[in-house]
Formats: structure tokens, sequence, C-alpha cells
């Protein structure tokens, strides 16, 4: 080995990861050198060798190291086995070594003797072999990753990548809650599954776990009120009318861990049931027991029966005396186990009532002894001797513990702050006692208990008491009647002893005077963004043994399984370190505690009981980031006045070949001669200053194991390392200065109880708000520092530097703090918490002076408030000096020093930024010093920052008169004009405030006039204002301007300077504003798009009375689409409208649904319902349902309509006015009555006809609805007929005076022929559905049909169309697919100029199919309208046969009006009948040009215009058509119907035989084979449906087409398949005759079996085309029709 050393001080260069070792502290101590081929990255140190992992992965190992076979010297060799493996981490224990591999395999070599490296059946291992944690969890055989590894003298801890620790190894320091040693597989520790572990670390028998406090989001582990192992209710509370009674009498029987004499306790355990608390901690008392020599114990045993606190005893869940394979310490004979449960640990119950009467009593009293005084209260109370003091003291602390955390939390509710002053002081007191109360106190602690202070809800800790003095209300939830009752008591019971505090003495008491304060990060937690950075919100858990004291839990036993040490659950470590018998924990302030053994000093301080963490005694401004704990010494390595980092020293001083002391005498250490012993051999009292320190660069660990000591370090690298350990150590000391402050300022501060009232609430929120964004940049700080530390440990590297990946965080916090503090500042904050500071801190407040770094003497209060709270801005200068620094180290060309210099830029930026807020904030809270004071009280606001203002008579307001005095102020957010009258003394008694979002404003043009005007508009109101001078009016425009940009950006003045936006605010922008002048809009908000002072695009009012506007605004007005909510108190129900708007009033189309439950749907005029729409009343299960559609008028129906009342069964199709039915009118009712006539006031009234179902007609006067009153004449349906005067109401009896006729018998014909005709006393069809036509055009721009410019329509129909496609981008889910496309083939526009020819005519043809498909276009809107009335009159009660005639002449109607409006859209298109010529040559004859499919044959040589093969393909798309005509031919469809189901029943060639077609044209049954008739007769005999089965099948289509030329193509495709098959028979052309056509196509109608055949041929009669009538289609037609009429009539005979 001295070959490869050489001394510390010779080496200089730019070297990294260089390794320094030594023994002890002595002044002639020099490092030596321990040289390796590469940088080292990590040490690991056991009790006599070491490990080391290197640059690239590879491992050395160095010292004895006994497990190798062929060791040759003891210089550092390379463990060749884990060669081609890349090692990321290794440990060391007492003797044996661990590898992490980048894969998260580990490797494990050494003693085996205890399992700890869990390979079976083996001693020793002589090289790394990999060992395997497999999870049966997540399956079988699946290995899990580890990051980390821990090792102990005979354990080993592994925590995986899921944050688990894995144990194996001998000892209950395993935490496995284990019977039997060795643990040779590695398991896991259940105690910590669930919970985020970061680190992990190994005494030498004990176990050390840093772990994330479970969060608000980490609802996993539910509160612990139940046992663990058995699952029975750990405590149960009783409620009483003045007291609450909180019972622990648990006893678990799964808990109870087995001592050394396994089977005398399992005896015990049968008869005699351990009574234990799994939330009662085992206190030190129990340990003095087992280490009591035996004649002590015997002599204070009683006889097992004779007290019941006698079967109290020191096991509880997780909180055991260790077994044997724990190596507890020996005791004096072998029945300590025995006697450990005869004992009794209480005295008798008379002594503990004494005891707490004496308690009682003293409760006053502050303990002083340097020894912890409580051991002097206990001593006077009835003369115990030390064993039964103790006891008793375990008492008072078994009763704090023994019923869980929520009774501390009613403590801290009840603040018994002077009650806990017999509490020891390591006691943290804000807290609350947890459970862990040491022995004897330490008044040292009280410091840092100051700090105290929780980062959030902690899963174990018992929260802060100022959080749970906020949240009383919660607080009740824990213990119900405890803070509800006028007295207050708790019972704390056990089986056999009670703790009683009265109610006196809780009264005297009284409340705390600590007030709630923000001191934590919102909402308990660090924000979402801030998770990539360390936690520091952490607990430290511990098990093993603890003779020594080494779990922290204030006392000396063992735990087999982890238990939180309570006491550092709000020290926000960030690092624990264990030594062979002691611990250490290093704390985000850069503190250290430590507890455990003490016999050398290492401990780094004389306090006591070392069973508890003391912090390591310090010079004031050491701040230590790194330690490690060997044997018996510390290692710290730490900031101090240079950036260099110094080490300091603690524990045993090692002298020159001083032989190694044995296990047994280090256990015996801890008595207090051995300490003598110890301290003659020297070791240090507290850390001493190692002086070698500064010679060895900048070290960035330290090491420590057995008792040799090593640092890692750095030479500085171009000033790199230099500047990465400035900036992290610039950070650490940042964060303390926060702390402090914190802890000595703000705290003390907050605890005020009169705070609130002195300051006000306003004021005392802003404080809060503040406090609060203090404590989210402080606590951003520390985990910043904690961040660059453990890159300082490991990585070394700027790639690792969260702050220039995370930026805006830091600017994003330091932004929101200081807009925290301006708010404070500008409201007066500092000078109103200046009294109760001189409250807190006396007149001479040197402490504010030091903490705020102020320079001024005799500087007021405020302004050292001020000068503190605005301390933190200062550091962003230190960031940018530092990263600038680090800069340097990179060529400018890199990406690192581009990233450094970006964020250094930022910083920068921010920090002058932030200098210029505090002088706004400044400027203005002197204004409001100056300000006339009622306004202030209404115009002061936190956020509110003055700009300028006018009280030098720079601005002046035009017309303002003679005495008046205007004054005008610019804030960041409004500008306001205050009025008054000169001669007042307070003479500005009005003022007006104008928000800058809704504030333009303009400069009005000199035209040498010498008036500097600028012209202010606002929402309500615009004026003039007169500037000085054009210097005063550029000042002005310009601040207004620069103000009203910032406010609509939310940007802050540097930020557009920055930016350079110097440009005027846009004249459009969005922004919120809320009336206050009389009028419509009077107190209502709107909040939306505005443009020049008005609203304008889009937008949402809302009145106070809950009326809401949303949608589109023009020029101030509602105007647009828009959807209105208004509610109707009377129903306490909503009006909803949606729909046009125009100049703020409904116009156009819209749903109305009322409140009332009628809704509207159609056209509005003025806010009215005008025009054509559609009214449902109800719903179909209420009273009275109805439907009008049909024209209104000023919101009332008048024009043609149809009302369906759905209760009557009737419909009415008429004439309306003023809401009444007037004029002529059709009504039909469900039961087939038909009346047409006149209506006068809402009655039939005047001349009309009406018809029954039976043809019961009646033709004369009514007076009322189905009242006859007046002449008429009745006929009957067989002919007979009444004539005279009739009265009654129809179908309740009539009465009659008049003649009764009966024609003769052979007239019958002729009066049948002179029935009554109707339709003539109807509305005539071009009279109806007027404003639906009307509507279209003035879509299209026309005032009435036919009368405007095509060029004009065809822009309104653009127009329309842009408008939809925009509103479809803006909400796709209003519109289909199909929508879209039609939209986007429509925008083609067919072309106008030039004559009609077929392909125009085409395109024209085919652009109003797309048009009328999409409701989109005024052409569709109009034909879904059409298709819509059509269906409302003429479907359900209206589907009536006598409506047939009125029906087909509405539709031609329709087509009249609709091709008025196509001829006008396309000029060129001829007229009806109008003839379009074809180009190609004329060789045959005219054929039907209707035809909405391709043409079979070649071209046509013209086409004839029509209306109705044009339109009717679009207006039939769907069959409301098709209900009339069957009813119509209701009768003789059913005669027709019987005679084909007859003549079907015969066979094709019978059938064939029967019509009379002849035997030629019969088909035969092979194809292709001709003979003579009579041998194919047999073939064909009994055969059906074979014959012209393709004309059959043809012609049955004709059913499921719509429109008449349609029907007709059909009729004329089934010719056409007669005519091929009769040629493929005949195998030669042929020409037909009409009688040898008709018999065969009556075939061919019979084998189709078309049900309604009537209804369709009188379908194609009524609207077949005009111009085909004569041609080849009509006598096809005629053809059908002709067979029709023959089947009705064929007889069979």
């Amino acid at each position: 080995m001295e070959t490869q050393r050489k001394s510390s001080g010779d080496d200089n260069g730019g070297e990294r990861g260089l390794v320094h070792t030594w023994k002890g502290y002595s002044c002639s101590v020099t490092p030596d050198r321990l040289l390796l081929p590469r940088p080292v990255l990590q040490v690991a140190l056991g009790t006599q060798h070491g490990v080391l992992l290197v640059e690239g992965g590879q491992v050395y190992s160095f010292g004895e190291l006994p497990w190798k076979q062929n060791q040759v010297s003891a210089g550092p060799s390379l463990e060749t086995s884990l060669c081609g493996q890349r090692v990321v981490a290794v440990a060391a224990g007492s003797f044996h070594c661990g590898a992490v591999t980048e894969d998260g395999g580990i490797h494990m070599w050494g003693d085996n003797g205890a399992g700890q490296c869990g390979l079976l059946g083996l001693n020793t291992v002589s090289n790394p072999t990999p060992v395997a944690l497999l999870d049966s969890d997540t399956g079988p055989s699946q290995s899990v990753p580890v990051i980390e590894l821990a090792c102990g003298e005979q354990h080993t801890l592994a925590l995986s990548v899921h944050q688990e620790v894995w144990a194996w190894g001998s000892g209950c320091q395993l935490g496995l809650g284990a019977t039997t040693y060795p643990v040779w597989k590695p398991q896991k520790v259940e105690q910590l599954v669930g919970r985020c572990v970061l680190q992990v670390a190994c005494g030498a028998s004990h176990s050390l776990a840093l772990v994330r406090c479970l969060g608000p989001q980490d609802n996993r582990r539910p509160p612990v009120d139940k046992c663990k192992q058995c699952n029975q209710l750990l405590y149960t509370m009783t409620d009483k009318e003045d007291h609450v009674i909180i019972s622990d009498g648990h006893c678990c029987p799964v808990a109870q861990e087995v001592t050394e004499e396994e089977g005398k306790l399992e005896a015990l355990g049968s008869g005699h049931r351990l009574k234990t608390s799994p939330s009662e901690p085992i206190l030190p008392s129990q340990t003095s027991t087992l280490t009591s020599d035996s004649s002590a114990r015997d002599g204070n045993a009683e006889p097992s029966n004779s007290n019941p606190i006698q079967k109290e005893s020191a096991l509880a869940n997780g909180v055991v005396p260790c077994t044997d394979s724990c190596h507890t310490a020996e005791t004096n004979g072998s029945s300590g186990a025995v006697s450990l449960v005869k004992n009794s640990l209480y005295p008798d119950e008379q002594a503990v009532k004494d005891y707490l009467k004496k308690l009682t009593d003293n409760s006053q009293t502050e303990a002083k002894s340097p020894a912890g005084g409580l051991h002097s209260l206990l001593s006077s109370a009835g003369g115990f001797g030390s064993t039964s003091s103790s006891a008793l003291n375990n008492l008072v602390a078994s009763c704090a513990t023994a019923v869980g955390e929520r009774v501390v939390s009613t403590y801290e509710s009840l603040s018994l702050k002077k009650m806990m002053n017999y509490l020891p002081s390591g006691v943290s007191r804000p807290v609350g006692f947890t459970g862990s109360i040491p022995v004897v106190g330490d008044n040292t602690i009280e410091r840092v208990h100051q700090e105290d202070f929780m980062q959030g809800k902690k899963s174990s800790s018992t929260g802060d008491i100022r959080e749970e003095e906020a949240e009383s209300a919660q607080r009740r939830l824990s213990l119900p009647g405890l803070l509800s009752q006028g007295r207050y008591a708790v019972h704390l019971l056990s089986s056999s002893y009670t703790l009683l505090l009265s109610p006196r003495l809780l009264r005297k008491i009284g409340r705390s005077r600590m007030r709630a304060g923000a001191l934590t990060p919102l909402g308990g937690a660090v924000p979402e963004a801030q998770e990539m950075l360390p936690t520091l919100q952490t607990e430290v858990w511990s098990w093993g043994q603890g003779e020594h004291g080494q779990l922290g839990h204030g006392d000396n036993l063992g735990r087999s399984q982890p238990l939180c040490i309570k006491s550092l659950n709000s020290k926000e470590v960030v690092r624990v370190t264990a030594g062979a018998h002691h611990s250490l924990a290093l704390t985000a302030q850069s503190q250290m505690y430590s507890w455990g053994n003490n016999s050398s000093g290492q401990l780094g301080h004389m306090e006591s009981p070392t069973t508890f963490p003391h912090l390591a005694k310090l010079s004031e401004g050491i701040r230590v980031w790194d330690a490690s704990a060997g044997m018996k010494h510390t290692l710290l390595l730490a900031d101090g006045d240079c950036i260099q980092p110094i080490i300091y020293y603690s524990g045993q001083q090692v002298k020159d070949g001083e032989e190694e002391e044995g296990e047994a005498r280090e256990v015996s250490q801890q008595e207090e001669g051995d300490e003598e012993q110890e301290r003659a051999r020297g070791f240090t009292p507290q850390p001493v200053l190692l002086p070698f320190c500064m010679n060895l660069g900048y070290v960035s660990n330290v090491f420590a194991g057995g008792r040799l000591c090593v640092a890692l370090s750095d030479r500085n690298v171009m000033g790199f390392i230099a500047t990465l350990h400035e900036l992290a150590a610039a950070e650490r000391k940042f964060y303390c200065k926060l702390s402090s402050i914190k802890t000595q300022i703000i705290r003390p501060l907050l605890g005020l109880e009169s705070l609130c009232s002195a300051l006000g609430p306003v004021i005392f929120g802003l404080l809060q708000a503040l406090v609060s964004r203090f404590s989210l940049l402080s606590h951003l700080s520390g985990q910043h520092a904690a961040s660059l530390t453990a890159n300082l440990r490991r990585g070394r590297d700027v790639k690792n530097l969260l702050i220039l990946d995370y930026t805006s965080i830091f600017l994003e916090s330091y932004n929101e703090y200081c807009s925290s503090l301006g708010n404070f500042q500008v409201v007066g904050g500092a000078q109103a918490l200046a009294k109760p500071s001189l409250d807190v801190f006396g007149k001479s407040p040197e402490l504010l002076q030091k903490l705020s770094e102020c320079s001024e003497e005799n500087a007021a209060v405020a302004d050292l408030l001020l000068a503190l709270f605005y301390l933190p801005t200062h550091h962003l200068n230190e960031y940018s000096r530092l990263l600038l620094k680090l800069g340097t180290c990179f060529e400018v060309f890199s990406s690192d020093y581009q990233k450094l210099q970006e964020s250094c830029s930022k910083f920068e930026a921010l920090a002058l930024q932030l200098k210029r807020t505090r002088k706004e904030a400044e400027y203005t809270f002197h204004f409001w010093k100056s300000f006339p004071g009622k306004m202030t009280d209404s115009l002061r606001k936190p956020h509110r920052r003055l700009i300028c203002e006018s009280s030098n008579k720079a601005l002046t307001l035009q017309n303002a008169g003679r005495f008046s005095v205007n004054w005008f102020i610019l804030f960041n957010d409004a500008l306001i004009h205050a009025q008054g009258v000169a001669p007042h003394k307070n003479f500005f008694s009005t003022h007006h405030i104008f928000p800058l979002t809704t504030l333009w404003v303009e400069p009005t043009p000199e035209e040498n006039t010498g008036i500097h005007g600028l012209k202010v508009i606002t929402p309500e109101e615009t004026f003039t204002l007169l500037a000085s001078s054009p210097m005063e009016k550029a000042k002005w425009l310009r601040s207004i301007n620069q103000a009203v940009d910032q406010a609509l950006s939310g940007q802050t003045e540097q930020d557009s300077s920055a930016s350079g936006l110097k440009s005027e605010p846009p004249v459009s922008r969005t922004a919120s504003y809320t009336f206050y002048k009389d009028g419509r809009l009077k107190e209502a908000t709107y909040e939306g798009h505005w443009l020049a002072g008005k609203p304008n695009g889009r937008g949402v009012l809302k009145w106070p009375d809950g009326r809401i506007y949303t949608g589109e605004f023009k020029n101030g007005h509602e105007d647009g689409f828009g959807e209105f909510i208004a509610t109707n108190k009377t129903l306490n129900k909503k009006d909803h409208y949606e729909g046009q708007w125009k100049e703020g009033k409904m116009h156009g189309l819209g749903t109305y649904r009322y409140a009332n439950g009628e809704i509207y749907d159609g056209s509005f005029q003025d806010g009215m319902r005008h025009g054509h729409g559609m009214q449902r009343t109800g719903k179909l299960n209420t009273s009275c349902p109805s439907v009008f559609i049909g024209q209104w008028l000023q919101d009332k129906k008048t024009g043609y309509g149809v009302f369906d009342d759905i209760t009557k069964g009737e419909k009415h199709m008429g004439t309306w006015q003023d809401n009444l039915r007037q004029g002529t009118g059709v009504v039909v009712t469900q039961f087939g009555l038909y009346y047409e006539g006149a209506f006068k006031d809402n009655k039939m009234m005047g001349t009309g006809i009406l018809l029954s179902e039976d043809d019961t007609t009646f033709e004369g006067e009514f007076s009322d609805d189905w009242t006859l009153n007046g002449k008429g004449v009745l006929t009957m349906a067989n002919g007979d007929y009444l004539e005279g005067s009739f009265g009654g109401e129809w179908g309740s009896g009539l009465k009659v005076t008049g003649s009764y006729f009966k024609p003769h018998l052979f007239d019958t014909d002729k009066e049948k022929n002179a029935a009554v005709k109707l339709g003539r006393l109807c509305v005539c069809a071009e009279d109806k559905w007027q404003a639906v036509f009307k509507e279209c055009w003035t879509q299209l721009g026309c005032e009435a049909p036919g009368q405007g410019e095509t060029c004009k329509a065809w822009e309104n129909i653009t127009v329309t169309l842009t408008t939809s496609r925009q509103q479809m981008q803006e909400s796709p889910e209003n519109f289909s697919k199909t929508h879209s496309k039609t939209l986007e083939s429509l925008e083609v526009i067919p072309q106008q100029v030039g004559p009609i020819t077929m392909e125009r005519y085409d395109t024209v043809r085919l652009y109003l199919i797309k048009a009328c498909d999409t409701p989109l276009h005024p052409l569709g809107r109009l034909v879904e309208n059409l298709v819509a009335v059509y269906r409302m009159t003429y479907v359900g009660v209206g589907a009536n046969r006598r409506l047939l005639l009125q029906a087909v002449n509405e539709i031609k109607s329709y087509l009249n009006r609709i091709f008025q409006i196509v001829r006008f859209l396309f000029p060129e298109l001829p007229a009806e009948g109008g003839l379009i010529p074809d180009p190609t040559p004329v060789h045959q004859v005219q054929e039907e040009p209707g035809s909405t499919d391709a043409p079979l044959d070649s071209p046509k040589p013209c086409r004839v215009v029509s209306k109705s093969a044009l339109l009717l393909p679009v207006l039939l798309t769907t069959p409301p058509h098709s209900t009339l005509h069957p009813r119509d031919k209701e009768k003789e469809d059913g005669v027709y119907w019987d005679c084909v189901l007859r003549l079907n029943k015969q066979a094709d060639l019978a059938l064939l035989a029967f019509l009379g077609v002849q035997q030629k044209f019969w088909p035969v049954s092979v194809p292709g084979s001709i003979g003579a008739a009579g041998e194919n007769q047999q073939v064909l005999s009994n055969t059906k449906d074979a014959c012209f089965a393709s004309a059959v099948e043809t012609l049955q289509q004709i059913s499921t087409t719509f429109t008449p030329s349609d029907k007709l193509q059909v009729i004329q495709l089934t010719f056409e398949e007669i005519t091929q098959d009769v040629q493929s028979l005949l195998k030669r052309d042929f020409l037909w005759s009409m009688d040898d056509l008709f018999p065969v196509f009556l075939y061919v109608v019979l084998r189709a079996r078309i049900r309604n055949l009537g209804s369709e041929v009188s379908l194609i009669e009524d609207l077949m085309d005009p111009c085909v009538q004569h041609g080849e289609h009509g006598i096809m037609f005629t053809t059908l029709k002709a067979c029709y009429y023959q089947i009705q009539h064929e007889k069979i005979t």
C-alpha cells in the first residue's frame, strides 16, 4: 500500500476524483493520496477494508480482505469478477461488500456467516457474486432492479427502483420481524411498503431510512386506527357531556415478539396475556430493568398476581426487546427475560396519584438543573429510587403516546403550553409531544425548536400547531366532544392507571397565544411543477438494536420493525448516515443531528440523553452539507468563510500502532466509568476543524469507516469546480438566511394574538399571502440547495443544474413573491406591522437590523421590515453572476455556454424588473399618503400602481365649468377622474373609474387651433382632455396607451419595453366591463370582444336579474347568432332563446323555449314572432297539447296556418287573424269528419260543407263548431237527400224542417255525378305558405318575388354559405360530415353567361339537388320548410282522402313558385315547356326529359324544360304524399287485390292461356330448345312465376320510387324486359301491336303483385309532367292504367 500512496500536499493540476486517507484529528496528521488509474466516483469503508468505484464502472478493493484466498498486499486491487459490468454504486459493511450495476443488479462478496451476502450455504464469498431480488407480488421470478445498497455488520439493505426496502442477513435490524436467522433470501420490509423511501443507511446493528412524507395525494395508507396484526381498534373514545374518555385497552396477541427465554414467555402468555398497546413505545426504564443487576430486580419483585400493574409489559407492536440474534446488552444471570415480566414497571397506584399531584403543583416551574431537572422533580415525588423515578417518567410518557396521534393533535388544539413545561425541552412544543420523550432535558434544543415547522401534513407527524388551530373545525372531527363543551377534560385510561387533567387546570392554562399562519407552501405540498426537485418533506425511520440509543426514539430499546423518529419530522432531513453505534441526519438548513453512542464524542456534542437527536455543536456560520460516520468518529464536510469546503472531525483520537478494541469494550463504554477512560485516551467534546483540509482541493465527499477517514476531492478545472462549489454554497447560505427570517421574525409576528385586529383584515390577509409566497420561495431555495449539493456529491456536471432546465419556476416564484410584497407595501403594510414588531423585538430591534443587512443606523422599523422582505430579490444578482462565471468555463459556441448565458440574462432581466416594481410600489405608497382621505379608502387597491397624475394642472377637461376642478390619475388598471367645486375645502366630491381594458384614446387633430386634445372613449362616455403643451399631450398619450396595452396583455412595463411594444393598443380587444348608467344595460356585465368602445364580436352579457345573452354583437348591440336565457319569476323556470338577433332584438330565425313549456321555432322581427313559424304548446301527456305552423304578424297568428289540436283530434287548415280562425278553412278530425267553409271569431260560421266518413254530406249554414243553423241540403250516402232548415250540433241530433227526396232508381248515376265538389270553400294553393317563400326571397335580397338583382342574390347566398362554414369550423360537433361535403361542393356557382345548353342544364340540375340537400342554403331551407309544412298538413289526422286534391294542387303550387326562384337565379333558363337544343345529330324521336337517371339511349336532339322534371326529385325525397292516394283508392285497390290473389293461384301456362296470350310468346323451360308447341306444354304445365320473371321483378320496383318520372322509367324498363324475352324466344326482331302486347303486360302486372297499384297510378296521373302525356311514356302509362281497370273487372269462369 505504501508504494501507492503519496502525500496529498504534493499534488496540483486539474485532476478529479482524488482519494485522501487519514486517521484521527491531531495537528500532525497528514493525509495520504491513494493512487488509481482513473478518477474515483465513490468510496465505501468497512471496519478494516474499503471499496472504490472509479470512472468507467470498475471496482477496486483495499485494506484487509480475509475472504480473498491469495491476497498479496493491502493496495487497491481490481475486482476482476465485475469486469464487463458497469457498476454505478458500491457499499461496504463491517466485513462484506456490495455493488450495484447499471441494470439494477447487485453483486455481494465477503463474510457471509450471518447471511449478509444473501448466498445460502457459504461462510465467505471470495468474489462478487450476483444476488437476485425476486418479487412474488409482480409475478413468478420477476427480478427487481436496485438503485442503492447499504451494508451493516451482519445485514444488508437494498433500495429498489420502486422506492421499497429489501433486507437480508441476521438480526432485528432487518426490519422483517423474523423469528429465525439468518434470512438468506432478500425480503421486502413490509412496514415501509407504500411509502417512498429515498435513502437507506446501515450501522453495525441498526438501520435507517429516509422516507418522503405522504402528501394529501397519497391515500394509499389509511390512518393507523387499527392494530396491523389483529385488526382490532387501538383505542376507543367515549364522548361525555363535559369530557372525553379515551381508553387504550387493546391487547394484541400477535405482535408480541419472543425474547431469549422463548418457552417461558409462551407459557406465561397462555395464562397471563401481556397487556400492550401498539402505539405505546417502550421507555428507558425497561432498559434499566434489563441492565440492572439481578439482586436489584429481585428486591423489587412482587408476586405476579398482587397488582394488575405488574402485567404491563415492555412489548408493543414494533417496539420490542431484541431477540437473541439482535445481540442485546448482556445481563448478569439467565433469568433476565422472566424478571422483565415479573417486575412491576410502575409503583403502586397511590404513588402515581401522589406524583401527579406533585406534578400539577409544580407545572409552572421550569427545570433548570444541568441534568434536566425532571430527575430532581421525580426524586422528590415519594422518594423513589432511580428505577422507580424512571418508571414514573415512563408512565407520563406512555400516557401521552398510548392513544396515538389523534390525542396529540387534541393537546395542540387546546394549546397546553404551560402544562407541558414539565416535559423535557427535547419534546418539540410547537408540534406537540410525539411519544418519543427523553429522560432528561436539553436547554440547547430550544434553539432548534424555533425552526420546527411542518412542510405540509405528514403521515406520521403530529402537525403544526399553527395549522391545527386554523383548522379547529376539522379537529372537532378527531375528538367530537372535546372542543364543543364548556368544560374540558381528557381521560387517558389504560387497564390500571388513569391520568386526569382537571377542567380547573385546563381553564387556568387557557388558550395559547400562537396564531395560525401560512408558513408552509400553499396546500401543504410542493407545487406540481417542482416535483423534479428533491423533496424536503421527509421522515427518518429507524429499527434494529438500540442499546446505545442509536435508534433515536428516546430509549435504549431495540425495534424489530421500522419506526418513525418523530422529533425529526419537520427538520427537512435530506440525508442520513450511520456509524457503528451512532446515527446522523443532515438537514436542508445545513445542520447535523446526531444520536446514539457518544463514548468518544462522535456525536459532535455533549448533550444528553444521546437517545434523542440533538444538534452538533458548530460555530455560527458553519453549514454542514456532507457527513459520514465510522466506528467511533464522525466526519463533517461544511461551508466556511471561503468557497473551498472545510472538514470537521468529531470522535476518538487514533494514535499510531494502537490496537483495535473488542466489541465487548465498545458496549461497556456507555457506562460512566468507561467514558472517563475514553476521555483519558483523547477524543473531541465537539467537532474540530482539520487544518490540512485546505490543501486537499475542492472536497466533494467525505467517508468514514472503522477508524479510517477518506476525502474525495477535485482540483479546480478552469475555475469550473470552484464555481459549482460557490453556487451550491451560496444557495445553502441563502436558504439558511430565509429559514432564519422565517423562524426568528415571521413566526413570532404571526404568533401575536392581536395581530389581525392590529393590522385589520385587508393588511392581515395580504401579510398571510406574502408569508405564503415567502415560504414557497424559501422551500424552492431549499430544494435547489439540496439538488446542488447532490450534484457536488456525485456528478459535478453542468447538465445536472436544475436551475437551467427549470428557470421558469424560479422566475415565476420570484415574480409572484414580489407581486405579493408590492401589494403589501402599497397599502402601508410595513408601517402597520411596525407597532406589533416593537411589541415582539423591542424598541431597539438589533435582530431586524442584523437579518435585514441594513447598514443605515437608527432606521425605522417599517424600513427594516421592508428591507428584510426585499432581501430575497438580491439573490437574483447572485444567480446571474455565478451562471455567467460558469459560462466562462465553456467554449462560446457550445450549447452549455448558450444555456448558461440565456439563464443568466433571464435572471439579470428579472432583477432589473423587480427593482422597477419596487420603485412603483414606493411611488404609489407615497401618493396615497398625500391623497384626500375619503377617496383613498375606495380607490386604494393592493394591486393598483400609480403611473402619472395631473395635480400640476397639466390636464384639464374640455368644456368644464368655471369653478369645477378636475383631477386625472392614471393607474395601471384604471383612469380615475376626480371632480369637485373649487371653493369647498375638500372639493373632490365625486370620482369616476374608467377601467383601462375598455378605454380608447386618440389625439384630436390640432389644425392650427392651438388646442392639444386627447379624445377618450369609454363604453358609456366620450370626453376630450386638454393638455397644457404638446409635450404633456405626447406624455399622457404614451402613458395611457402603454398602460392600456399592459392591462390588456397582462405584461408589466418592463416586459413591454423589453419586447419593444411601443405601438398603440389594439382597437379591437377582449375585455370585461360592467355598465353603470341608466338604460337597458344598467348593472349588466359584458365580457367579450370590443371595437372602439362598443361590444363587437362574440361576447357574454349578464344582468343581475339572471338574464344572460351569449353570442354575436355589432356596434354595441346583440347582432347575429346568439343565445338568451331569462328567468320567469312566476314559474321559477327559465325562458331560452337561440337564434338570430339584430340591433339588440330577436330578428331572423330562432327557437324560443318558454318557461311554461311552449316552444316557438321560426322567424322573429323586432323581438316578436313575425313571419313563418311553428309553435308547440304542451306535450302529449299534458292537458292541452297542440301545434301551430303558419304565418305570424307582430307576435300573433295572422295569415294561413295549420293548427293541430291533439287533444280534440282536430286539424284546421285555413286563415287566421289576431290569433283567431278567420276566413275560409278546412277542418278534419280523427273520426273522419271533414269541414270546409267560413270561420269567424274562431268558430265555424257561415256557408260550409261537412262530410262524414260514410260520405253523408251537409252543405249549408253554420253558426258554431259542428253546429248547423240555417238552410242547407243533407245528402245520404245512398243518394237520398233532405233540403230545408237545419239546427243542432252534428252527431247529437239535428232539428230539421224541410223536404226529403229519394231520386228515381234510373237517375242514380246522374244524381251521383252531381255530388258536391270539394275545394271551393278552402284557401287556394297559391295563397298558402306565402311567408315561407317570402323568407327565401328575403334571404336572396328581394323585397318581393322576382324584384331584385340576380348578382346580389348570389352574393347573399355566398355570404350565407361562408358564415355556415365558419360556424362549422368553430363548432364542428353541430354539423354532420354530409353538410361539410355539400357546402364544399356548393362553393362553385354555375356559369351565368351565354345560352343554356344541355351540359349547363345538367350542371344547374345537379346544383339544385345539392343546394336543396342542405338547410344552410336558402333553397335548401325553403325545401326543408315546405316538406315540414306538407307533412304537418297531410300526415296524421290530416291523412284524409278528401284532402288529396288539395295536396296535389299544393305540390303543383310549390313547383310553380320554386321554379320562379330558380329562373330568377338562372335567368338564361327557358320557361316551362321551352326547348334546350342539343348539338348532337337529330336521329331519334323525342323522349321523356325528366328522368333523374342517366339516359338509356343515345342523346336526344333537344330537351323540354319542365319544372316537374327539375324540381320534383328534390321536393319528393320523402313520401308524405303517399299516405293520401292509398286512402283515396282504398275501395278500388281492395277489389283489384282480391282479383290479383285469385288469378295468381294459377300456374304460368294456365294464366297465359286465360289472359289470351298467343302461344308463340310462351317462353320454353329449357333455353334454346325449339320444337312443337305441344311438346313444350308438358314441361311448363306446373310451374309458377317462371315466365317473364325479369320483367316482373323490374315492375315491382315501382313502389320504391318517389317521383312520377322515376315510376314512368320503371314502366319503360318493364316493357323493354318483355321485348327482350320475346325477341330471344323468336330469335328475330319483333314489332309489337297493342293486341299482342296488352295480354302479355297484363300477365306481368298480375305476377308483380303490387299492393297499392291504384294509388301508384293515381299519383303518376296527378303529378305527371304534361309534356310527356302524349309521348311514348304516356302510351306506356295508359297501358298500365288499362291493366289496373281490366284486373278489377276480370271475371273467372
